[in-house]
Formats: C-alpha cells, sequence, structure tokens
C-alpha cells in the first residue's frame, strides 16, 4: 500500500568482499528474492542488462538458477528479456505507474476493510504505535525513518487482511511501482500531506469501520495519483493518455 516509498537508485555494481558460496540448485527461490530485492533497492536501473555470468558470481548460485530467477522476474513484470541481448531491467512508465495506483486503490482498499474487521486491540495499538512513529519522523524531517515506518504500516495491513492472494498481488504492483514512488517520497512536504492520510487508514481499521477503512484508502491513493501526475515533465496541454 505504500505509494510515498521505495529506494534510491544506485550502481549495479557487486559489493566489494568475498564471492559467496555457491548455492545448490534447491536454493533458486532463495536467489530469485535476492534479484528481486535488489532490483526493488534501485541497485540495477531501469535498462540496465542483467547479466547470467555477473548474477551468478554476485549471488553464488548457478547460472540456471539465475536464468530460472530472471525468468520469473520477467513474468513479475520486473524484467523484459530482449530477443539475442539478454535480460535488462524493464522501465516503468509514469502512465503505467499511475495504472498501478488505480489497481492498488481497489486491491488495497480490500485489504484494509478486511484488517478492520480482523483486527484484535492488540493489533490497534501496534498500528497506532506505527502511525506514532510517522508522525515522529514527519516532525524532525526523518524522510527514510518515514518510509521506513510507512512500509511497515502497510504490510501490517496487509497480513491483517489475511488477504494472501491480494498480498502477492500487491508485492507484485509494489515492486514494479517502486523507482516512481520513490520520487514521489522525495517531494518537498509530500509525507506531511500523505501522513493525516494514514492516520485515518489507521483509526478506521481500529474502530472496526470497514466501509471508512476502505474509503481512506482510496482518498489516499487518488492523492498519490494526483501527486505522481504533477511529476509528469510534459508541457502543459499535452495528456499522459
Amino acid at each position: 500500500m505504500s505509494a510515498d516509498l521505495g529506494a534510491s537508485g544506485a550502481g549495479a555494481a557487486a559489493p566489494a568482499g568475498p564471492v559467496p558460496a555457491r548455492r545448490g540448485e534447491s536454493d533458486a527461490d532463495a536467489v530469485l528474492g535476492e534479484i528481486r530485492d535488489a532490483i526493488v533497492r534501485g541497485e540495477y536501473v531501469p535498462d540496465q542488462r542483467l547479466v547470467e555470468a555477473d548474477l551468478s558470481a554476485r549471488f553464488g548460485a548457478g547460472r540456471s538458477a539465475v536464468r530460472a530467477a530472471l525468468l520469473q522476474l520477467a513474468n513479475e513484470g520486473l524484467v523484459e528479456r530482449v530477443q539475442n541481448r539478454g535480460a535488462r531491467v524493464r522501465t516503468v512508465s509514469l502512465e503505467e505507474a499511475i495504472e498501478i495506483s488505480e489497481v492498488r486503490m481497489v486491491v488495497e482498499g480490500l485489504c484494509a476493510a478486511k484488517a478492520a474487521g480482523r483486527a484484535t486491540a492488540a493489533d490497534a495499538a501496534e498500528l497506532r504505535g506505527i502511525g506514532a512513529r510517522m508522525e515522529a519522523a514527519v516532525a524532525m524531517g526523518d524522510v527514510l525513518g518515514y518510509s521506513e515506518a510507512n512500509q511497515l504500516l502497510h504490510r501490517r495491513i496487509r497480513d491483517l487482511s489475511g488477504q494472501g492472494a491480494a498480498e502477492r498481488v500487491l508485492e507484485r504492483l509494489r515492486a514494479q511501482g517502486v523507482r516512481h514512488q520513490f520520487r514521489l517520497a522525495l517531494q518537498p512536504g509530500r509525507p506531511a500531506v500523505s501522513l493525516p492520510e494514514h492516520l485515518a487508514i489507521i483509526e478506521a481499521i481500529c474502530a472496526g469501520d470497514a466501509r471508512a477503512a476502505e474509503r481512506a484508502v482510496r482518498r489516499h491513493l487518488t492523492s498519490v495519483i494526483e501527486a505522481l501526475k504533477a511529476t509528469n515533465p510534459r508541457p502543459a496541454g499535452t495528456s499522459l493518455r
């Protein structure tokens, strides 16, 4: 659900240090997760080639495990395979980022509504504690701390919803939109705008009000979509669509 979060783009060189021990093919799922996380964190930038030999050396995985991981990441929309040129990180356009947010509005609204019907008193206390962390981060101008608390909040709401299928969909969408989310998070004043939106979601869930929780999510993601549109570098008078 976190739309104001992400990770900074960085270079893709493997970190210095000893080469990790070679893994067995049974560790393919772990390698998939590590490559996915590296893309989401911005260690590999849009359009950058993903060379199987380099990935194998960095993650200590066999070439077949890396190849299988790249195929799965292509299915998830994070990677694209180019004929005769291998794989590269897929670029997500601003138009697509907006479409992703529109889909998330529906799915995350469902999760918040379900969480409102399942949250216990202990869950409510935890969510309010996360909200307090977000308030403190905004007060201190701590963008990273706000982002971390924001991610935690949305993860806990997904967990509380009990909607496994929805959670898998949202994880894929979050990964695809993370670069635009990061740009949005760095907009001056954006955390102060999104904070009350998140607090409204928390209070609706804590009150057990499913309809209010869903409406709060929709208001928040509507705000996100408007902020994304405002980042459009095109000349005035042109359309995103």
